[in-house]
This record gives structure tokens, sequence and C-alpha cells, in this order.
């Protein structure tokens, strides 16, 4: 159900995030990284604006079908009439279609910057009318379709007048239901911070046959400032209390940002309570206080039930010909982006028992580079993990400062999840003994399906899963803890070099280290371990050591040196437990190293 209308179900409120293009490609680098991990709180869908004057429309489409296709972030379009020609719509509205994006919200949209007063192009739409209009006869019903709604009456009508006229509020209420009549399946609401007003206009839109669902759109107020400018500019009423609360403290960020998210939280739980089917925020591309505020309202409580798998699942458009996708090898599980942009054109997906995935029909997982959307930019590289390394030594410390959450990221991953957390202490151990870990999962027994960190599926079901690690190590070590594993029945391990030396004692080309159980299906095996796989991933999990790291230092400098030192020398290795109800997958490593682990 791609469409945001068919996704809205009675009875459930949801949440969506808004964001804007930034300016800078730094802004997009961090924007990337703010929307996966916003992502994991499972929105019933994002959505991404055109921009001031129809200026970030090359962005715009960008950020948008990578939203949709490489963050399987359901994803509405902004698409507006200012300074865009009814040519370069449809070719919008063609990319969008190619990328998998089926939601657009139409707006006229603002006068372009320096002009005060809105026209038309010559070939282009004179509202958001006629885009709706010429949507639906372009495409019929493939693409849903949103339109704004505005509680205190479009910014328009108080260019002459302070306040809006009884007249001119049906007018522009009749606009609305034109908009709805042309087509619109959708409304989503300007700001506002008077639920009054709103509740009354909701009323009032269904007295004249409004009848499509109405999304109030919620503004977080992170500072005094932006608040300030922003309910000036579209003219938004502020209650006496709002405004005298904010005044009190204006000049403590901490304390407006405070009695922002506690105001906004209780405006949001009364528009729930007397029947809002949702909640879009305006996000300003922030996220702090808008995850406070749906955390205060209990809205992230359950959405495990709302993850189909244990990774976001790929969005199937109406119409495609192309079987849903549920099942990935763990390797990429940390690069997820990565892994869909490998596997974008493929023809079919490997079903739950991953298959054959040397048929042509999968298509092949190469080319990693070619379709990775987001590149850390060198500065934060430099920052993170760009200091003078003197020995392998040291990059031992900068995986263990990553472990305990000193840094943020390496090449290889992000912050660790909070599935991860319980095994920082023993990843930590690991990593300052020489096992540079990468990726991990603690082993389950059973969970609920909904539990908050583990669940999946849906509700009603259990889900399990083999511990696992996986991690780079120098050539001694390894040799030194193939003893040790070999002691240990239920433990089996693979290892490949850069050279393409591979040993394993896995037998089988694939097992399953997740899988669900849930009432009527068949039991679901997400994630697995594949030797084809692992040996295509090595290549990119060495080629970052390079392009990620080595590339930040002189070439033939000492730095450099240790670096390359390591990509030639070093075995990536993975381990899994298949005891998934007592088993211990650090014991190897204390049994062999002396390693301290719980």
């Amino acid at each position: 159900m791609p469409k945001i209308v068919d996704k809205i179900i009675p009875g459930k409120p949801f949440y969506s995030f808004e964001y804007f293009p930034p300016k800078t490609p730094a802004g997009v680098s961090n924007l990337y990284e703010r929307v996966e991990r916003m992502g994991r709180l499972e929105p019933l869908f994002v959505d991404i604006t055109w921009g001031a004057g129809g200026s970030t429309t090359d962005l715009t489409l960008e950020l948008s079908s990578n939203f949709q296709q490489q963050f399987c972030l359901e994803t509405q379009m902004h698409l507006t009439c200012t300074n865009i020609s009814k040519e370069s719509v449809a070719e919008a509205l063609k990319a969008a279609k190619a990328n998998g994006i089926q939601n657009i919200l139409c707006l006229r949209g603002d006068p372009p910057k320096g002009e005060e007063k809105w026209t038309a192009v010559e070939g282009g739409f004179n509202n958001a009318i006629d885009l709706v209009k010429f949507i639906r006869a372009e495409y019929g019903d493939y693409f849903g379709i949103s339109v704004a709604g505005y509680p205190e009456g479009h910014i328009d009508w108080y260019k002459d007048e302070p306040q809006i006229s009884k007249d001119n509020y049906w007018k522009d209420m009749q606009y609305l239901k034109e908009k709805v009549d042309a087509g619109a399946d959708c409304i989503i609401t300007q700001l506002f911070y008077d639920v009054d007003i709103y509740n009354q206009w909701v009323k009032d839109c269904r007295s004249v046959g409004i009848n499509v669902p109405i999304i109030p759109g919620i503004m977080p107020i992170n500072t005094y400032g932006g608040f300030d400018r922003m309910v000036g500019f579209c003219k938004t009423k502020v209650p006496k209390a709002v405004r005298e609360g904010l005044d009190a403290v204006k000049d403590n960020d901490e304390a407006v940002k405070e009695f922002g998210v506690q105001f906004v939280t209780d405006m949001c739980r009364r528009l729930i309570q007397e029947g809002a089917p949702g909640l879009h925020m305006y996000s300003l591309n922030l996220e702090k206080a808008t995850i406070d505020i749906l955390t205060n309202l209990g809205m992230l409580k359950d959405k495990s039930e709302r993850r189909s798998l244990p990774w976001r699942a790929r969005i199937q458009a109406d119409g495609s010909p192309k079987a849903a996708e549920d099942v990935r090898p763990i390797y990429w599980a940390n690069r997820p982006r990565s892994y869909m942009a490998r596997t974008l054109h493929w023809d079919e997906y490997p079903n739950g028992r991953w298959g054959d995935n040397r048929s042509p029909a999968f298509g092949d997982l190469t080319n990693y580079h070619l379709g990775e959307i987001h590149i850390v930019d060198e500065a934060d590289r430099r920052a993170e993990w760009g200091g003078d390394l003197a020995s392998p030594a040291d990059v031992h410390a900068v995986f263990g400062k990553y472990v305990d959450g000193k840094q943020k990221r390496l090449p290889w991953c992000c912050a660790l999840d909070k599935e991860t957390e319980g095994m920082r202490a023993n990843l930590g151990a690991l990593n300052q003994a020489g096992f540079l870990t990468i990726n991990s999962q603690p082993r389950v027994n059973a969970a609920p399906s909904e539990d908050p960190v583990h669940g999946w599926g849906g509700p009603g079901g259990h889900v399990y899963q083999k511990a696992y690690i996986e991690f780079f190590c120098s050539p001694e070590t390894f040799t030194k803890l193939k003893g040790a594993l070999d002691g240990h029945k239920t433990i089996r391990y693979s290892a490949v070099n850069s050279k393409g030396d591979y040993q394993s004692t896995a037998k089988g080309g694939v097992t399953a280290v997740t899988w669900g159980v849930f009432p009527d299906r068949e039991v679901a095996q997400p994630t697995v371990v594949s030797e084809e796989a692992f040996k295509v991933w090595k290549d990119e999990a060495f080629g970052l050591w390079n392009t990620q790291w080595k590339s930040l230092y002189p070439a033939g400098s000492a730095s450099a040196g240790v670096i390359q030192q390591i990509h030639d020398t070093y075995y990536l290795v993975t381990v899994v437990d298949n005891d998934f109800v007592n088993g211990n997958i650090f014991a190897p490593f204390s049994d062999k190293f002396n390693i301290a682990t719980n």
C-alpha cells in the first residue's frame, strides 16, 4: 500500500516527518544520516520540500528518490507551481514514478526569493488545483495526492487585513474543496498552535463535503527566534499562554526547548484524543524536539510492531512485477544503503531461503562505489579517525573509542544500535585485544515480536537470533583464535583476506541467523550468512580501508603505510554461534586471549 491515504488506519494514530533540501553538500550528508536514524522510528511516511521558488528541484528529486529506494521510506515529494513549466512538471513526475515514488504533495508555492507577488510562469500552472488535475489526467490513480490546508486561512488573505474575514474564510474553504474534488485524497495543514481553531476548521471542512483525511502539521519549538520568525511569516495565531511562557524564558535556549516540547506534546495529545488521524512533524531537519514529543506521547513504544522485517523492507510500487524482498545477507547490516544501491536493479530478489543467488535474475553484488549515495565528508572523516598512526595499535585504539561511544562512526558503521548496546562491554574487550569489530548481533531466544529492541514481523509472534560477530584481525591473532574456535562445537567461522584466501568451518552455503515464527505464516528467515555474499562483501569491506581511511594521509606517509599493512595482511572474520538458547559467543576469546567477558 504505497499511497499514504491507503496506509492510514482509523484509530491508529501515526506520525510522519518533513525535511527540506540543505544548501550545502555537508548539510546533505548530515541530512542523510539524520533521516536514516529517524527512519528507524518507523514513520508512516516522510516528505521533502520543493524549495522556495522552485530553487531545489534537482536536489528534491535526488533526496526523494534516495529516501524511497535506498532508505526504504515511503516518501512524498513536494511539487509546486513556482518557476516551473508544465514540461518540467511532467519530467519530475516521470522521474518520481521511475524511482518508485507514489505520493505527491501539490502546492502553488511561495513567490520566488525577492518577489512579493506570486505569478505563474508562461506555460505553467496557476494554482494547486491545476497541478492536481494535470497529475490525475496524466497518471490516473497511480499517485496519491496530498494538498495543503490552512486552518487560519492562507497567508495571501492577510496582505491587506490583520485578520481573515468570514467571507474570505469560506472562500478559502471552497478553494480547498475544489482541490479535493480535482483529485486530492489527503490534506496536510499549515502549522498552528491553537487546537480549538483547528477543530472548528475540520468541522467546517466536513460541513462542505470535504471527507478525505486531514493530517495536522506540527511545528516543534526549537528556538525563540526561529519560532518568532516562523509564526510571523505564516501569520500564525499564538495563544496568549504560549507567548507569555516563551517570553518569560526567551533568553534561555534550554528553557525555550523544554517549554516548547511540553506545550507541543500537550497540544498533540489533545489532537489525537479528539480524532486527528496522525501528526505530520515539520522537523526543520532536526530530530531531538520531534523525538522528545513523540516519546512523551508514548507513540514510539510500538514501533517494533510496524517493522515487517529486522531491516527496512524495500517498498514495492503498485504494479511492480517483482516479488517482495524478504531476505538479506547480514554483512551489509551497517551499510544498508550500499546494499540497496547494489541490488536496486535486480530483476527479482532471493526468496526466504536465499535460493540460487548465482542466477542472472538476481543481478550481482558488485560496484558498490557506483551506487553509494553518502560518502562521509573528508573533514568529518579526518576528525573522526584521521589522527596520525604509528602502528596498528593506534588503529585498534580508534576502534575502541568507537565501541565506547566516544566517536560516532567508522568507515563500516555508524553509532551502535540499541540491540548491540548489551554487547558493548564485550566488544570493547575484543577491540582492546586486536579484534576490530564492525558488525554484531546478540543471541535471542523467542523474544516477543513486539519487543521494543528485538521485535519485528507484527504482533503475536516470536523472534530468534544466533549470536554473530564480524571483525578484522591480524593473521597471527586469527591463527591463535582458530584453535579456540575449533573447541566449541556450536560455533562456526568464515575468514578471508584481501587476496581472497578463504577458510571456513561452516557446513553449507547459507545459514539463517535471524528468524521468526508468527501466527498463520511460514517461518520467516530474513537474515542469513552466505559464503558467496561474504566473498563479495569482503571486497567492499577491505576497500573501505583505503578509500575512506588511507586516502586521508599523504602518499608514502607512515600513517598511510599502517592502513595499507592492515588492508594487505589482516583477515575479515565472521563468527556464528548456533546455540541461540545457552550459547556464549565470547567464550573462545576468553579461553585463548584472557579477555574478561560477561
